[in-house]
This record gives C-alpha cells, structure tokens and sequence, in this order.
C-alpha cells in the first residue's frame, strides 16, 4: 500500500504563488506515475499535472506556463509550484500515485489541501 500526504495549501491573494508537496510512504518502489488533480465545489475532479517515471511531465493548458511538478524519488516527495494563482484556481487539490504501461491508472490518493486565492 502507498500512502500520500498532502501539505503546502492555503489562502493567497491573487498573483500570489503557493507549493504544495505530497510525502509518500509504503511501497513506494510501485509507484511509476504520479499526479496531482483539484477539485472545486460543484465541478468534477481534475487532472492539474501529472509527471511519469521517465520524468516526462504533462500540465493542463489552464495551468501550462505557471504551474511545475517535479519529484524527488530519493524523498519520495512530489512537488507543485503555483505561480501567478487566480481566483479560478482555487480548489482542493489532491495528489495521486499510480502505475500503468501507456496511461496511468491513479490507485492511491491523498486527503487533499485546500487552496483558496481571492480576488
């Protein structure tokens, strides 16, 4: 089993940038994708970053140009740098861990972090 913790969120004006980091712990060595997804009320859970063991990294256009994953495998972190937040961004945003051959299946899931961003 992995488990995966979420930290880093909070309340910024908009401009503001914010990281959040996930800490996985347990079988990590199954792990060949990770990601992280946002969640606003009212809207379905979506796909923000996600980067790959080959540490290719692919972003939502919504976010492509200030947001950047990256992962340190040695601390089994990954990592979400939010630059230049808006309003829009605020969600609550999960990290996620998977494996999978050509597409990642998502099986483990942290509890979440807020981010709010004001106007």
């Amino acid at each position: 089993q992995v488990q995966l913790v979420e930290s880093g969120g909070g309340s910024v004006q908009a401009g503001g940038s914010l990281r959040l980091s996930c800490a996985a712990t347990g079988d990590t060595h199954s792990i060949g994708c990770m990601a992280w997804f946002r969640q606003a009320p009212g809207k379905e859970r979506a796909a923000v970053a996600s980067i790959g063991r080959s540490t290719s990294t692919w972003y939502a256009s919504s976010v492509k140009g200030r947001f950047t994953i990256s992962q340190d495998t040695q601390k089994n972190t990954l990592t979400l740098e939010m630059n230049d937040l808006k309003p829009e961004d605020s969600a609550m945003y999960y990290c996620a861990a998977g494996n999978g051959a050509s597409i990642c299946k998502y099986n483990h899931w942290g509890q979440g972090t807020q981010v709010t961003v004001s106007s």
